[in-house]
């Protein structure tokens, strides 16, 4: 039984707004009141969805300042593009509506610091919605983490390699703002999918920080030969190395490698990785191993010298005994886009709406992550040299006050 109804509404309706309905609509506690678009043709399109679900059509808006004089309305989804969404979550905060954005890197610190200053003036939480930080095994290796299973962390490694030269070449003709970064800019653009469920695993803002960043692009060649085999055009600059690589260097002494690729055909990966003294996962070949539990027998090599031999536990046979409370129950009743992941992200931003208490992905969380891109950004072009983060929570991270007592709370 859903305690309380949380109203919300949804600025940008765009193809995101679409997926983040479609799961939404699939749920008890959330009625969508209000939705915002520029663009007629897209207000016009999500409320035939609401027609065909027959559902009560929200209120539609073409300018979001008048939809947030609304006093019913609590919370906000923002699936805007990645140069917009920061300001309006801000605008949304200020006029005290808790707000929950859509993944993307940053285009400066400043912006970031404004979110950070918002929230922090108002009280008003700011929860991005990075669904992978609700993954089944993301979370189920946090729990182990927390059981003390992995010992003491020393390396992650996560990334955003994807083959979507496709997209992004015909995203050219069709304006699509993704394209459009990726020509302009040079950069881990999309790096929260890796760094958020590692940096909730390392406690990133509760009690350890990012500290500095070094990255690294290739050359660009792959969104070239994408533009003349997809739309025929050749001569485009894309400044976007094909390869970024990213070494992060945190305050307890771990280090995390991120890699974003997404103009070379390839499959999809996020290349997972969580390393300590006593075990490691890895998400590539989908193993385990925890010394003590998995196997490791000694041989003999053809010299007659021993050595030990490690071997990889299967990700499914730790689920019985590990699996996150989560997803113990939510397992047998998935629902929603991206495997279920977008439900429980949702899920746990309205429960924080609903109870008036901070979101498990907070405004600190948000600007830390974020901040990858204009960092990384900074970093290549300067050869590779280390770059420091801010501290958004201005020493906080050192002894936060409590996360707050809820099963989503990462």
């Amino acid at each position: 039984m859903v305690e309380r109804i949380v109203k919300a509404g949804i600025i940008g309706l765009g193809a995101r707004a679409e997926t983040l309905l479609a799961t939404i609509l699939e749920m008890d506690e959330v009625q969508i009141t209000s939705v915002c678009d520029f663009s007629q043709e897209r207000i016009d399109k999500i409320l035939g969805i609401f027609d065909k679900h027959g559902r009560p059509r929200p209120t539609a808006y073409s300018d979001y300042h008048q939809m947030l004089e609304d006093k019913e309305l609590e919370a906000l989804f923002v699936p805007t593009s990645w140069n917009s969404h920061l300001r309006i979550a801000i605008d949304c905060m200020n006029a005290g509506k808790n707000v929950g954005i859509e993944v993307g890197g940053a285009a400066s610190i400043d912006e970031l610091w404004q979110l950070v200053h918002a929230s922090e003036s108002t009280g008003v939480s700011c929860m991005m919605l990075e669904n992978t930080c609700y993954c089944r095994d993301e979370l189920m290796v946090l729990n182990m983490v927390r059981q003390g299973l992995f010992g003491e962390l020393i390396y992650c490694e996560g990334g955003y390699e994807h083959g979507i030269g496709d997209e992004l070449a015909y995203g050219y003709n069709s304006k699509l703002e993704r394209t459009f970064h990726n020509m302009h800019r040079n950069g881990d653009l999309y790096p929260t999918h890796a760094i958020g469920p590692i940096a909730k695993i390392l406690d990133i803002n509760r009690g350890n920080r990012f500290l500095t960043l070094s990255s690294h692009a290739t050359k660009s060649r792959g969104m070239a030969l994408a533009m003349k085999k997809y739309i025929g055009k050749e001569g485009v600059p894309f400044l976007e190395g094909d390869v970024v690589t990213t070494i992060i260097h945190c305050a307890n002494g771990e280090n995390i490698t991120l890699t974003h690729g997404v103009s070379l055909p390839r499959p999809y990966s996020r290349n997972q990785r969580i390393q300590g003294t006593k075990g490691i996962w890895l998400h590539n070949a989908k193993g385990i191993y925890i010394d003590g539990i998995s196997v490791c027998k000694e041989v003999i090599d053809i010299a007659g010298n021993p050595y030990l031999s490690y071997e990889w536990d299967p990700v499914d046979s730790f689920y019985e005994k590990y699996d996150h409370p989560i997803w113990q129950e939510y397992r047998n009743n998935i629902l929603g886009g991206h495997g279920g992941v977008d439900a429980l992200t949702i899920r746990a931003f309205l429960d924080s709406v609903r109870k008036k208490t901070a979101t498990p992905i907070d405004v600190y969380d948000c600007a830390a992550w974020m901040s990858v891109t204009c960092l990384s950004e900074q970093s290549v072009a300067l050869g590779g040299m280390p770059v420091p983060f801010p501290d958004f929570t201005n020493g906080r991270w050192i002894n936060r006050e409590p996360k707050p007592d809820s099963i989503w709370a990462l």
